[in-house]
């Protein structure tokens, strides 16, 4: 269900969210006039991708909040768009590190405690994480093109973006977002999922621990993951789940068919009760 707001009528703000391994970046999308009444309400935070940021969300969060009523929160993750630097490169472990490090500071310091996480791609990962630690405060989880394990496709896709990215025009777009961070996040991301050792990673133990009504979107044609990754998720996951194949669609469907992912997820928020 849409509600008759317009992203004219959404305020965003920008915040620090301070950490002891650094600054995060953090910006939250609030319906102007109903300020109030939607701080009583789970937020909806966003996770985003291995090479994303908060800008490359571009206007998709205000839209989520002008279709759902409800705050939309968006962070950089430590290392990405404008929050701090990292110098080592992520543990292998990072997806869950993710839901367990920093996940809670971002809570705390921006006081929200119940939450619907929304995750794209790796971030579904870290949003089905995020799910299961705080499964009491979870109100939904949305996960968009999430990978569930390193499929064939998922690392031949993974090294043909790293050769293309060897390219200066192609490196310069994530230096557009990314500034000095660049090649880090570039590496961050070819460099962990093509290791050998994250060939055994699954969200399989982690997905029973998921209790809250979950919603799978993804593309029919994603180039980093066949539909067996939503179908592993919403097979594995405690809760009520709803699987949506899109036609047509890639690895971001929020981009390329934004109007569908909209209704798909106001139809889904506006069945829950927080």
């Amino acid at each position: 269900m849409m509600t008759d707001l317009e992203p004219s009528d959404i305020v965003a703000r920008d915040h620090w969210v301070e950490h002891p391994q650094g600054r995060l970046y953090a910006r939250v999308w609030t319906p102007a006039a109903r300020e109030s009444a939607s701080a009583a309400v789970a937020p909806i935070v966003l996770l985003h991708d291995s090479l994303g940021c908060v800008e490359l969300w571009r206007d998709f969060p205000a839209q989520l909040c002008a279709a759902t009523g409800r705050r939309v929160i968006a962070y950089d993750r430590l290392g990405f768009g404008r929050s701090d630097a990292r110098v080592a490169p992520p543990a292998l472990d990072f997806i869950a590190d993710e839901a367990q490090t920093f996940f809670p500071v971002l809570r705390a310091q921006l006081g929200f405690q119940r939450f619907i996480a929304f995750g794209h791609s790796v971030g579904g990962g870290m949003a089905v994480y995020c799910a299961a630690a705080f499964g009491d405060d979870c109100v939904a989880l949305i996960t968009e093109s999430a990978q569930a394990f390193p499929e064939e496709r998922t690392l031949a896709g993974v090294a043909e973006a790293k050769e293309q990215f060897k390219g200066e025009a192609q490196f310069g777009r994530l230096v557009r977002y990314h500034g000095d961070k660049a090649r880090w996040v570039l590496d961050a991301w070819t460099e962990t999922w093509l290791h050998p050792e994250h060939a055994s990673w699954s969200l399989a133990p982690v997905l029973p621990q998921v209790r809250c009504p979950l919603l799978a979107i993804h593309g029919e044609h994603d180039e980093y993951g066949s539909s067996r990754h939503p179908e592993t998720i919403a097979g594995l996951c405690a809760g009520p789940s709803r699987l949506a194949i899109m036609p047509d669609t890639y690895h971001v469907p929020h981009r390329e068919r934004p109007a569908e992912v909209l209704e798909l997820v106001a139809a889904f928020i506006a069945q829950l009760d927080a």
